[in-house]
């Protein structure tokens, strides 16, 4: 995926660079708001850290160019979720909770009211990842 691509602004750019540097790592099948978009740097000696963005472009320039850089990642808010304790047992999660995806992940609609309720409805479709992709 590339700089192409639209994606989602940030929730709030006043607030990039304060989330805590921990946070879960994907899952959660919805996203809700962009809080930045991350890089990661793994240099050879030393801690690991990130730089965080308010653009996706600005983002893939780091990670082009930082040695030991990684592909930009999105750090997300979840208000709601999907929680899948095992393969195939989907759980509906009402709590918030912040998360880092994989940017592709981003390519999923943004949560709607109806997003997760017809995603556990038993009437949902036999690919239920179909409504989540937003082609059902």
């Amino acid at each position: 995926m590339g700089t192409t691509t639209v994606y989602p602004k940030v929730k709030d750019p006043a607030m990039v660079g304060e989330y805590p540097a921990l946070a879960n790592s994907g899952g959660g099948f919805v996203w809700d708001e962009v809080l930045e978009y991350r890089v990661w740097c793994h240099p050879q000696e030393g801690d690991d850290y990130y730089y965080a963005f308010e653009d996706v472009e600005t983002a893939f320039e780091c990670s082009n160019e930082e040695p030991g850089a990684e592909e930009p990642l999105a750090l997300i808010l979840q208000v709601e979720y999907i929680n899948e304790p095992e393969p195939g047992c989907y759980v509906h999660m009402k709590e918030e909770r912040i998360t880092e995806w994989p940017l592709e992940f981003l390519s999923r609609p943004r949560r709607s009211e109806n997003t997760i309720p017809d995603f556990m409805s038993p009437h949902a479709p036999e690919n239920k990842l179909a409504i989540i992709r937003g082609i059902s």
